[in-house]
């Protein structure tokens, strides 16, 4: 499967703070109106718990209140939806996730274009997976159970927290790749993915680090190597999936903030400003690195161009993996 190489995606995320920086800018001091942050996902989510945790140090940066709005459905696109018809003034924004750019490849009817509807304003930061195994499955790492699936065709089964997610996705992708027979079973969200890969009721899965890793050092799950480029620091011991003979395998669930397509210039740099400062606060930073993610600040240009590369690059997943909606 053709791929973005792993050096340039590396560059590609190496977004500092710094970058952001606008010489001179002075946030506008609104009063009591609030910033409204559609989020296109469920309460608990991830993504829902990273951004109430930088929002009020958000709310102190931009000197407005925020509103942080639920409103999941389809994968995310009922609340993008809403999103990009909202005001082009600044007063509504949304944090989406990797969903944004699978979309387009996993639903026939989208009613917006995931790039040219929305203004990116900043990457917030990412999350690594890692793909874990129930104690039971006889595999200690990615080689013991790439020969284990090869030698019993179709006996493995991983479960997702649903068709098209990025966990499917995540899983499809190293099906995929080692040209395995490995049986999907979607589930409706994380928490009964969790639950049954805990019980034993599915055998592997990809997941969060944050939510797995006390699972993992309890023994309760096996972790066979994580997602990302690097190892992760809260997972030291554990290898990458591409070290262990998969080169092509990268992977981490981000979040970014965005706007209205059609947004003033003058808005984008007072909430990308806005980020940036908040995000300089000990309070939301620690907070956001304890919800399991590394910050990745980046300009509306990188997030940009970040977000275009993806869209590619999930398109040629879904395509090579045979991922489909129920």
């Amino acid at each position: 499967m053709p791929s973005t190489p792993t050096h340039s995606r590396r560059r590609a995320l190496a977004w500092g703070a710094a970058t952001l920086a606008v010489p001179g800018l002075a946030l506008a001091q609104l009063g009591d109106k609030p910033l409204r942050i559609i989020l296109p996902l469920s309460a608990g989510s991830g993504a829902d718990g990273a951004i109430r945790a930088i929002s009020t140090s958000l709310a102190k940066a931009l000197g407005q209140p925020v509103v942080i709005e639920n409103l999941p459905g389809a994968g995310g696109i009922t609340g993008t939806t809403q999103l990009v018809r909202a005001p082009k003034d600044g007063s509504v924004i949304g944090v989406v996730s990797n969903n944004h750019v699978v979309n387009p490849s996993v639903y026939k009817n989208i009613p917006f274009d995931s790039i040219e509807d929305i203004t990116p304003l900043t990457i917030i930061g990412a999350t690594p997976f890692v793909l874990v195994a129930h104690p039971a499955v006889p595999a200690k790492n990615v080689k013991e159970l790439i020969a284990l699936a090869k030698a019993k065709p179709g006996v493995l089964n991983y479960g997702s927290s649903g068709n098209g997610t990025i966990l499917h996705l995540g899983a499809a992708m190293f099906v995929e790749q080692a040209q395995l027979d490995i049986k999907h079973i979607p589930y409706k969200g994380m928490g009964p993915l969790m639950n049954d890969i805990l019980g034993g009721q599915v055998q592997l899965g990809v997941v969060a680090v944050a939510p797995a890793a006390a699972h993992i050092k309890a023994g309760t799950l096996r972790a066979l190597g994580v997602s990302t480029a690097t190892r992760v620091p809260s997972l030291p011991d554990v290898p990458t999936i591409a070290e262990q003979g998969l080169p092509r395998y990268e992977l981490d669930g981000w979040i970014a903030a965005v706007a209205p397509a059609g947004i003033p210039k003058a808005e984008v740099a007072r909430l990308v400003t806005g980020f940036r400062n908040a995000l300089a606060m000990p309070e939301a930073r620690d907070a956001l690195v304890a919800q399991g993610y590394e910050i990745r600040l980046s300009t509306p240009e990188v997030s940009a161009a970040f977000m275009r590369s993806e869209l590619a690059r999930m398109a040629q997943v879904v395509k090579n993996a045979h991922v489909t909606m129920d």
